[in-house]
């Protein structure tokens, strides 16, 4: 459906350009008339030309704005939410795998919230230890 839109957008856009291009210019030298198309000069005179090609041009301009907004709208609606939590970066092929025991932060993370109480390991009690210089060690 939307290849269909798509296509039938385009032709209206190339309508559009060649109605603009055939109207007569102030000056007078547009492709519809004057020295400017030739062939065309005697395809419709005065009004009805004017009259004629600013009604199409208005045609089409509302056909290629419904046109636009309706793309829009399909193109929004056919993307889904997506979260970086949930997909991971892409493997590259040349790229070099991370070593076995390295995990990332955020599986990390997740592991340690997994743990259960009664299956975490028993941690030693160590008592907390000064953030300054480190001393050397004191003999006996």
């Amino acid at each position: 459906m939307q290849t269909v839109l798509i296509v039938v957008h385009l032709i209206i856009v190339l309508a559009l350009i060649a109605v603009v291009l055939l109207q007569r210019s102030e000056g007078g030298l547009g492709l519809g008339g004057g020295g400017g198309g030739g062939g065309v000069a005697g395809f419709m005179t005065g009004r009805g030309q004017a009259n004629a090609l600013t009604r199409a041009t208005a045609i089409l301009a509302a056909l290629f704005f419904v046109t636009s907004l309706t793309l829009a709208v399909m193109s929004h609606r056919s993307a889904a939410p997506k979260s970086i939590l949930d997909t991971g970066a892409p493997a590259k092929a040349g790229s070099q795998q991370a070593p076995a025991g390295a995990d990332n932060l955020l599986d990390t993370l997740r592991k340690a919230q997994d743990r259960t109480p009664e299956t975490a390991p028993a941690q030693p009690a160590t008592p907390a230890q000064p953030s300054g210089p480190p001393t050397a060690p004191q003999s006996r």
